[in-house]
């Protein structure tokens, strides 16, 4: 099968916070059709989560002592599947948590966080649960970038980072894009089905 040349697209480069869109014949069962919020991207690391892939479970049944909140949680990615991670708007409320972009935040003190939640119920609507999560070699993400692998695009919402409501997230970020990018959103994802 013939890659499609993704390349007009590409000015935008992977950065710290962006949200990286796979290319729409992405057979790989992890990111394929998937969104992945890029929370560090350095020489050092670069780590993410995915933001499309759901999984059943309860959140308290992975920890007896959470709080019995319901909410979806994400398979983030195939590294450290054992791991609960968690994104959040809490800011410095939650020691140890670092910034990814402007208001939104990852990880830090995971009692603090549940504290705040049993605190005011409502305020789980500001953080988001991963199992898991995805994660490069610093060149080994700048390649497929050059190979148009993914789109980095900056114009997703904190807010729809944080909304496990959509079914078809990666569909809506594409078509975000504008209308080429929607046409390609619309692409069946067997070719041979076109």
């Amino acid at each position: 099968m013939k890659k499609l040349d993704l390349s007009f697209h590409n000015k935008q480069k992977a950065v710290q916070g962006c949200v990286l869109l796979s290319d729409p014949f992405t057979q790989d069962s992890y990111f394929s059709r998937s969104a992945v919020l890029l929370c560090r991207h350095n020489k050092k690391e670069t780590f993410g989560f995915v933001l499309t892939n759901y999984i059943e479970i309860d959140l308290h049944k992975l920890d007896e002592n959470l709080p019995e909140i319901i909410t979806k949680i994400s398979f983030g990615g195939p590294v450290e599947k054992d791991n609960l991670f968690y994104i959040h708007t809490f800011g410095k409320e939650i020691e140890g948590a670092e910034q990814i972009i402007d208001t939104l935040y990852f990880g830090g003190d995971y009692e603090m966080l549940f504290e705040l939640i049993k605190a005011d119920p409502k305020r789980i609507n500001e953080v988001r649960f991963f199992i898991g999560y995805a994660g490069w070699d610093f060149d080994q993400l700048n390649n497929e970038m050059k190979d148009h692998s993914w789109i980095a695009v900056t114009n997703i919402t904190e807010k729809e980072i944080l909304s496990t409501s959509s079914d078809h997230f990666w569909k809506d970020c594409m078509t975000k894009q504008g209308s080429k990018f929607e046409m390609i959103s619309n692409f069946p994802l067997n070719p041979n089905e076109n």
